[in-house]
Order: C-alpha cells, then structure tokens, then sequence
C-alpha cells in the first residue's frame, strides 16, 4: 500500500494565484451581460406593448443575474488576498457592483442609467484586473 501511495504521489507541485490557470476569469463576460441589460432597458423604453415589455423585463431579470453570477466568481475565485490588499476598495467596489445588478438595481429595475452605473462599476473591475494580471 505504501508502495502504491508513493507512486501516485505529485512529483510536483503547481502554484497558482487563481483556482485554475489563467485566462478563464475575466470581466467581460460580466461587461456583455450587463450592455443586454442597458440594451433591453433602452428597448423597453422605447416600446409601449406590453407583451414585448413583459419579455424584455424577463430577459433583463436574466441577464441581471448572470452579470452578478459573473461578478461573484471573480470576487470569490480569482481576486485572492494580496489583491484585496493591493486594491482596497475592491470588497466595497464588487458589493457595489452586484448590488447595482441586484433588486435595487438593473434586475429590479427598467432604468437605462442603473444599467450604465453598472458598466461604469464593472470597468473600474476591469482596470483592476487587468493590472494584476500584469503584475
């Protein structure tokens, strides 16, 4: 059984500053998400059927929730604490941001300016982000 053990047993080990190699986490996919929402609160605006707005709100709901889903996996699996020290702001900058995709913002809302709030947020997270991948 020993034996056993010692031959499965890493020869090396690997050191990664995320939870998986990078170039699987990045903000866009959060950014795409939230411009549907600025686009389908733009459409929802515009029109004045109400089967068309009951099915944008619905999409927009969607999306919102994806934008946060995002939003959550780069808080919690790629930032790491040496990031939160560099940066701050980051904890206070992402509750923002998930609470501006939230009830209290895009999802609970058809407003085209929650959702460019949100935008704005994510950007801030994406200058950061960016930074520490250079670094």
């Amino acid at each position: 059984m020993r034996l056993l053990a010692r031959l499965l047993e890493p020869k090396a080990t690997a050191h990664a500053h995320c939870d998986l190699p990078c170039g699987v986490y990045d903000p866009a996919q959060a950014r795409i998400e939230a411009e549907s929402v600025k686009a389908t609160c733009q459409k929802y605006q515009d029109s004045n059927a109400p089967a068309f707005q009951t099915r944008a709100l619905i999409i927009k709901e969607q999306r919102s929730e994806l934008v946060k889903h995002h939003l959550w996996v780069l808080w919690t699996d790629y930032f790491k604490p040496p990031h939160f020290e560099k940066y701050p702001q980051l904890h206070a900058l992402f509750n923002e941001a998930t609470k501006l995709a939230g009830a209290t913002g895009t999802k609970g809302s058809a407003d085209v300016a929650k959702a460019e709030e949100l935008l704005a947020k994510i950007e801030e997270i994406n200058k950061i982000f960016w930074e520490t991948k250079q670094g």
